[in-house]
């Protein structure tokens, strides 16, 4: 891996001027396994909530050293450079406004990049085309066709790419999905996917606070890039843009590429589900919706419902807001059911959670899914083997679909009839304009 040049070149010269005498003994962590060079670089784009928390990871692996921050909004930059640079004890994490500059760079090796959701597409791809690894927070994309434009510069480009759907990574989803793929409830005939219903106010601002003058130290103007110019308003704003369709997707897109991502990996075995998670997708679907008014602060949908047909006569159900429907993924069929949530799996049969577990220990499942280290250790040992990540673009991608395309329908009205292999709605010529939106210049994919 690399090392910034300066870096090892200032260690060396402070050891020389200080050796007057005697043998030059260098420390072994400059040529040993710890030394830099033998290290992922790694660079964080945006590094508020959740990039806050995905660079406290990285900076808890060895295999990888921060070099390079990037944010929009200058306190966050300087906290982010101060506790990098404290945690190795010297000066050379750089900060960045523009992500070009770091991306410019090629001494770093991969990114992680934690921005607002409209902000996901234009550095990943450039990120990819740089020739960087990349870590990208879920969902994939602020629009359906920003998703498909990802994954073919990913796979154009030979990159590694692990998505922030760190559920894959935790031991009960993955033997939620070991049941249903090792066929415990036969074929599968129905998924619920349970996500959250209205909006959460994470910054304490409400939604009811005037426009202003944007923080002191904040570009606006670059934080808003490619979406439409709005005047700024705290409610819509750290963490709470999420509630505004301009910068976010809502609940629904918030937690997509959580519970749908779990719900297909349940189903990847086409014998009991419908096929590869990778390649799989709705063939129709129909969807319904609450609301705010367009012009509100927060107008992303309280409370929605799609429904949708998948292959295999499977019947796929996404919901916010309706009781009936619980929270995480739960898959039905002729044996019984499974239901996985965050810190809950349950079954209609407990014992196949006692069986599944003891299966795998003793290595004689037919299908037994990957073990991960932890979701960010996996990333990094990804990138050495050049092997495909727990959730890669395509897996993401895929994830998050249903939630666009649901979107897309509860705005039209009517039901949608899907083409997963061309990935387009057929039949539906302004349905299929809401697969993508105008970026306002002079950004562009």
């Amino acid at each position: 891996m690399h090392t910034p040049s300066h870096t090892s070149r200032r260690n060396v010269l402070k050891l020389l001027a200080a050796s007057t005498a005697g043998p030059l003994i260098l420390p072994r962590r400059l040529f040993g396994a710890d030394a830099p060079s033998n290290k992922i670089t790694l660079g964080c784009i945006g590094v508020g909530w959740q990039g806050g928390s995905n660079l406290d990871s990285f900076l808890g692996q060895d295999a990888c050293r921060v070099v390079a921050i990037c944010d929009v909004d200058e306190n966050h930059l300087k906290e982010a450079v101060n506790k990098v640079n404290g945690r190795y004890k010297d000066p050379d994490c750089k900060g960045y406004k523009d992500y070009r500059e770091l991306l410019a760079r090629k001494d770093i090796d991969a990114v992680c990049i934690c921005t607002p959701d409209h902000w996901h597409s234009i550095p990943a791809i450039a990120a990819a085309n740089a020739g960087k690894d990349i870590f990208c927070e879920k969902p994939l994309s602020h629009t359906l066709n920003e998703g498909i434009a990802m994954v073919e510069a990913v796979q154009k480009n030979k990159r590694i790419w692990q998505t922030g759907s760190w559920q894959r990574s935790q031991a009960t989803f993955r033997w939620a999905a070991e049941l249903v793929q090792n066929g415990y409830l036969g074929k599968v005939t129905r998924v619920e996917v349970g996500l959250p219903a209205g909006h959460s106010d994470f910054e304490g601002t409400g939604k009811d606070k005037p426009n202003g003058p944007a923080p002191a130290g904040v570009d606006y103007e670059f934080w808003t890039g490619p979406a439409q110019m709005m005047p700024f308003n705290p409610c819509r704003f750290h963490k709470n843009w999420r509630w505004n369709y301009n910068t976010g997707g809502g609940q629904l897109m918030d937690w997509i590429g959580h519970h749908c991502d779990i719900a297909h990996w349940g189903l990847a075995n086409p014998k009991f589900g419908c096929g590869p998670d990778d390649a799989v997708g709705p063939l129709e679907l129909s969807a319904t919706a609450e609301f705010p008014n367009k012009e509100d602060v927060w107008n992303t949908a309280t409370k929605y419902r799609i429904e949708a047909k998948y292959p295999n006569d499977i019947e796929v159900v996404i919901a916010g807001g309706y009781g009936e429907i619980q929270g995480g993924a739960k898959w039905i069929g002729p044996n019984g059911w499974v239901r996985v949530d965050r810190g809950r799996l349950e079954a209609s049969n407990m014992q196949w959670i006692r069986d599944i577990q003891d299966r795998e220990k003793k290595g004689d499942l037919e299908i037994a899914l990957y073990k991960s280290p932890g979701h960010h250790k996996e990333f990094l040992d990804s990138i050495k083997s050049r092997q495909r990540t727990l959730t890669p673009v395509e897996i993401a991608h895929r994830s998050q679909t249903p939630g666009h395309l649901g979107y897309i329908a509860s705005v039209v009205g009517r039901k949608l009839k899907w083409d997963a292999v061309k990935q387009e709605i057929i039949g539906d010529e302004e349905a299929s304009k809401l697969l993508s939106k105008k970026m306002r210049a002079p950004w562009q994919l």
